[in-house]
């Protein structure tokens, strides 16, 4: 077993018509996660199946931590379980470089490859094979209160300072009628409470490792970053915060719980649902907060679809892939489910689309988001690594886990943040040893 796959190992203790006529008759398993755009693709099957003869569908919709636990167990076993995973921007570089994936560069001229969004069609391309098909892509960005936001007599800038950010929230906070100025991320998990604290420390001039891949976890920088955070949602922050990730934090907000919160931008087409969001007419937008260093605390990902190597229908597989990620899709849920509710961040025409920029206000800062995001220059001091809210080696998910539940332990007040990060620097000088770094 190689240390790449002992590594993703360890993070699981955790219309194409052309394809379909060479898959008569053939079922295929689709691995996805409980997100909401992934549940409205799963509503759309019987129209995929209409158009598509012979192909039979079948669905495995997990939480996100179990996904993840699930698809990495099995691409790196070769077990051959699903013929199509969803998979993030970490997972596809290293995997398609060790051929765990095939290659999806020819998914007929109706894709359109070129209207990807550059900054997404990088993060899931190597060698000049895309390995993955972005079913959306995201940034993240503060989503907020207006009325709240108005009574505390403040103003969101466009670009808020995490310091605006902590006046705010607390202003926003009214316990007595269970208010609180900002949900976050605490669930434990690489691509849960490490995904935003990644992102965050980045603004305030921290990271993961030095050039030479010394762990910094023991910087000053660290330190602040932890304190602020700790301190943010113990002072106007929900119960439970340790317990919240995206799904916990979005049921909070859509119900009136929450002043602000920050996180993916994939989120705010269902707070601004009046169909799912009781605060619909009050959402305002704006960039993640940054402390004039350079890096904003804002991530850059993509939820995608992928044929492991082991898959024996891949034919079947294309012929999904091409129409759930394809253009034809978009105007699909359009026609369903409104303009404002398609899957964003993926294709450069949907920006160029009055009738989508008409019906989402969150547009343009979605775009300005994705855009600012640089993986390869993430930090404010040089880094041996690539990536926003995650480090691009195989031994990150699962040392990130790791970190994440001592940092939720510390948000739940069973450690201090000085012994949190203690133990992160203890856990990732150990990982980057034993890996030989």
């Amino acid at each position: 077993m190689t240390r790449t796959t002992r590594a993703l190992l360890g993070a699981t203790a955790l219309t194409a018509m052309g394809f379909a006529a060479a898959a008569q008759d053939t079922t295929i398993t689709i691995a996805t996660v409980n997100n909401g755009d992934m549940i409205r693709m799963q509503g759309l099957t019987d129209v995929f199946e209409a158009e598509n003869p012979g192909i039979t569908v079948e669905w495995v919709t997990l939480e996100e931590n179990v996904l993840r636990q699930n698809v990495t167990t099995d691409i790196a076993t070769g077990g051959g379980q699903y013929d199509i995973i969803t998979i993030g921007t970490y997972e596809v570089p290293i995997w398609g470089e060790r051929g765990w994936l095939q290659s999806l560069n020819d998914l007929g001229d109706d894709y359109n490859i070129d209207d990807l969004l550059p900054a997404i069609r990088g993060g899931l391309t190597v060698d000049g094979n895309l390995y993955a098909s972005p079913f959306y892509g995201e940034s993240s960005m503060v989503m907020y209160r207006t009325d709240l936001m108005e009574a505390a007599g403040l103003d969101m800038p466009d670009a808020p300072t995490w310091e605006f950010i902590r006046e705010a929230a607390i202003a926003m906070t009214d316990r007595d009628n269970d208010i609180y100025g900002v949900c976050l991320r605490g669930k434990p998990g690489w691509g849960e409470n490490m995904a935003f604290l990644t992102a965050m420390s980045n603004s305030f001039g921290a990271r993961w490792f030095d050039e030479n891949w010394t762990p910094q976890f023991d910087s000053e920088a660290w330190a602040t970053t932890l304190n602020f955070y700790l301190d943010l949602l113990n002072q106007a922050g929900p119960p439970g915060a340790a317990n919240n990730g995206f799904n916990e934090n979005l049921a909070l907000f859509q119900t009136g719980h929450c002043g602000m919160w920050i996180d993916a931008t994939v989120a705010a087409s269902f707070v601004t649902n009046p169909d799912d969001s009781q605060v619909a007419d009050s959402v305002g937008f704006a960039l993640a907060p940054d402390n004039g260093l350079g890096p904003r605390g804002n991530w850059l990902w993509a939820w995608s679809l992928a044929i492991p190597s082991s898959s024996d229908a891949p034919d079947a597989a294309r012929a999904f892939i091409s129409w759930a990620t394809g253009p034809g899709y978009v105007g699909l849920v359009a026609e369903n489910e409104g303009w404002a509710n398609v899957p964003p961040g993926t294709r450069t025409s949907l920006y160029e689309n009055q009738d989508y920029l008409d019906a989402a206000p969150f547009a343009q800062m979605t775009l300005d988001s994705i855009n600012s995001a640089d993986p390869t220059n993430p930090t404010v001091d040089p880094v041996p690594y690539t990536g926003v809210q995650f480090v691009a080696i195989p031994e990150f998910a699962g040392l990130a886990t790791e970190i994440g539940q001592v940092f939720s332990a510390a948000l739940a007040g069973q450690t201090t943040a000085e012994d949190a990060l203690a133990q992160a620097q203890d856990l990732a000088t150990e990982e980057m040893e034993a890996a030989g770094y």
